[in-house]
């Protein structure tokens, strides 16, 4: 954005879930660059270029959420994607820091992916997660993904950690 104001989806979500996320993503996902990073990494499962930004995304989760005060949530993926493309892109990232990936898909083959889906589609989803970990009573979370597009799935791992006690919630994504 080039306003210092909330956009019409962080006004939406703050009125429907009683307050915003407050996402922080490094880069747009809008220059061709991009677009074609997350095709090669994400899509065609070229784990090597995990390296090309992995260095700058954990000083930046270094910087602003210190490890010691902050758990990180992987968003996950399912098992199909997992026996695809053999890894979660995210992790690649992470690889080095203590993490936790307790949030599992409630449907975990045939899922239509997010990628393929409309805006409107998007919003109107359903609860994607179950959590499978303890409870996380007054602990910080930060939830970790790669492209924050309509901030749906981020919205719904925001709900499980609450339920399980979150203190606070935010996010990190590579792009937004």
């Amino acid at each position: 954005m080039t306003k210092a104001e909330l956009c019409p989806d962080c006004h939406a979500w703050q009125k429907s879930q009683g307050g915003l996320l407050k996402n922080r993503a490094l880069y747009t996902y809008r220059t061709s660059a991009m677009k074609d990073y997350i095709e090669r990494y994400k899509f065609q499962g070229d784990y090597h270029l995990r390296l090309a930004f992995k260095d700058e995304f954990q000083y930046y989760i270094k910087q602003h959420y210190p490890l010691k005060k902050w758990d990180l949530w992987v968003i996950p993926v399912d098992e199909e994607t997992m026996a695809t493309r053999g890894f979660n892109q995210v992790e690649g990232w992470l690889e080095g820091l203590n993490y936790h990936c307790d949030l599992q898909m409630k449907q975990r083959q045939g899922r239509i992916k997010q990628a393929r889906k409309t805006r409107q589609e998007r919003l109107r989803s359903k609860q994607p997660f179950l959590y499978r970990g303890p409870r996380v009573e007054n602990r910080n979370i930060l939830l970790v993904d790669d492209i924050y597009t309509t901030g749906r799935t981020l919205y719904y791992a925001r709900q499980i950690a609450l339920l399980q006690g979150a203190k606070h919630v935010r996010s990190i994504t590579l792009c937004r």
